[in-house]
C-alpha cells in the first residue's frame, strides 16, 4: 500500500516539476486568500491566542518539555529530508539527535543533544522540493493551517505519506502491529502551534500593530521564511517563521 502511495506521489510529483519549476510566487484567489486569512484571525483571537496565553503560564520546565518533545518528534521527518537533499552530515547530526534525546533525554522532553554539539534542523519535503529549484508557484492562503504555496501544499501531503510519527497515528489501520491513532497526530500538531504560538506572543503583537496590511506583511514574511529555510541560511530560526517582528 505505501509503495504504490508513494509511486503516485513520485508522479505527481514529476508532473509537478514540470509545471511549475520555473514559476515564482504569485497571488492566487487573494479575495478569498483573505477572507480566510481574516477567519484565521478570529480562530487566532478566539481559540489559540487564549490557549497560548495559559501555556505561557505554566511553569517554566514544562513549556521547554513541550518545546522539546515536539522538536524531537519533528526530527523524524527533517532525516529523509537532509538525505534527500544530500545533506548526509546534517541526516547523521538529525539522527543522533533523535536518538541521544529519545533515550538520554527521556522521549525527547530534554535536549542533551544541543550540549553535545548535536545540530537538530528542521526540514520538509517543501524544502527539498525548493532545494531541486520548484518554485514556490501560487500563494494561498488554507483555513486554520494559515499562508502556503502550491509547491508547500503537495509537500505537505508529502509529509504525511512518509512521516513515520504520521504512519503510526494517521495511517495506524495500515501498520496492525504499533498502536497509534489520529488523535495522537492532531494532538501533537496542536501542541507544536501553541507552543509556537506561546513562544512569539510579543512578536506577534508586535507585527500586528506596525503593519498597515497584516495580511501583505504575513504574505512577505512567509515567502521570506521559506527561502531562507530552502537556502539553510544562519538568518533563519530553528523555529518556523523566525522572529516575527524582525
Amino acid at each position: 500500500m505505501l509503495s504504490k502511495t508513494l509511486k503516485i506521489f513520485v508522479f505527481g510529483g514529476y508532473l509537478f516539476f514540470a509545471s511549475v519549476a520555473n514559476a515564482s510566487d504569485k497571488e492566487c484567489f487573494e479575495k478569498v486568500s483573505r477572507g480566510i486569512f481574516k477567519f484565521n484571525q478570529g480562530f487566532d483571537n478566539v481559540i489559540l491566542e487564549p490557549l497560548a496565553k495559559g501555556y505561557n503560564k505554566l511553569p517554566e520546565p514544562i513549556r521547554n518539555g513541550t518545546g522539546n518533545f515536539t522538536s524531537n518528534i519533528a526530527t523524524l521527518l527533517s532525516i529523509p529530508n537532509h538525505m534527500l537533499q544530500g545533506e548526509f552530515k546534517m541526516a547523521g547530526h538529525a539522527t543522533g539527535s533523535f536518538l541521544v534525546n529519545t533515550t538520554v533525554g527521556i522521549l525527547g522532553l530534554a535536549n542533551p543533544a544541543s550540549a553535545l554539539g548535536l545540530k537538530n534542523q528542521k526540514e520538509d519535503i517543501g524544502q527539498t522540493l525548493g532545494s531541486y529549484g520548484v518554485g514556490g508557484g501560487c500563494y494561498f492562503v488554507i483555513p486554520v493551517l494559515g499562508p502556503t504555496t502550491l509547491r508547500d501544499t503537495v509537500g505537505m501531503v508529502g509529509d504525511n505519506l512518509v512521516d513515520p510519527f504520521a504512519r503510526i497515528t494517521w495511517h495506524e489501520r495500515e501498520i496492525k502491529s504499533i498502536s497509534g491513532t489520529k488523535v495522537d497526530y492532531v494532538g501533537l500538531k496542536a501542541a507544536t502551534a501553541i507552543d509556537f504560538r506561546g513562544d512569539n506572543m510579543t512578536n506577534f503583537e508586535s507585527l500586528e500593530k506596525n503593519s498597515i496590511d497584516l495580511y501583505a506583511a504575513t504574505k512577505s514574511l512567509y515567502l521570506q521564511n521559506r527561502q531562507k529555510k530552502i537556502n539553510n541560511s544562519s538568518e533563519s530560526n530553528d523555529d518556523d517563521w523566525g522572529n516575527l517582528d524582525n
